[in-house]
């Protein structure tokens, strides 16, 4: 645990959403996992619900239209992330699983709070804690062991990519 540094809670919900062994996943363009892979998904707006954020989310950094099929647990993460006078960043996600309705990838439109540069396919062999967020390891985890782990997890040497 860390008691001894300034630090920003965020909280977020995010999506899986799998083809195969593979998961949809965007590439990050700002945050503390700018130049990794994340799972699409983000903050909530004033008085959204959490579903209604995720799908709102989805399709803005997806071009994906979703349905939310089942909640899999709340995970935290915490790691160093110099912002707004904070040292470390405790990271709060709700993942969802997700199914697709319609829609296709598309690189998402470009507005002030947009974090994703657009959506690809990633699979587990690719994956790795040098171009993925937590949150994609933690989802490649549970698809593979079909086991979510609430514990935090702590990044005390993690690295933003500029």
């Amino acid at each position: 645990m860390i008691t001894d540094k300034k630090i920003h809670r965020a909280f977020g919900v995010y999506g899986i959403y799998t083809d195969g062994n593979k998961i949809l996943v965007i590439n990050k363009n700002r945050g503390p996992y700018i130049n990794r892979y994340d799972l699409p998904g983000g903050s909530l707006e004033d008085g959204e619900s959490l579903t209604v954020a995720l799908k709102r989310e989805f399709l803005e950094e997806t071009g994906f239209e979703v349905k939310v099929d089942i909640n899999l647990g709340i995970a935290d993460f915490m790691l160093p992330w110099a912002w707004n006078e904070c040292e470390f960043v405790h990271h709060i996600a709700a993942y969802y699983l997700v199914e697709v309705i319609r829609g296709d990838i598309k690189k998402p439109h470009q507005f002030e709070g947009q974090d994703s540069l657009g959506a690809l396919w990633l699979s587990e062999e690719e994956a790795n804690i040098n171009n993925a967020s937590p949150l994609v390891l933690k989802a490649f985890r549970w698809l593979k062991e079909s086991v979510f782990d609430p514990d935090v997890e702590v990044y005390n040497d993690w690295e933003i990519r500029m």
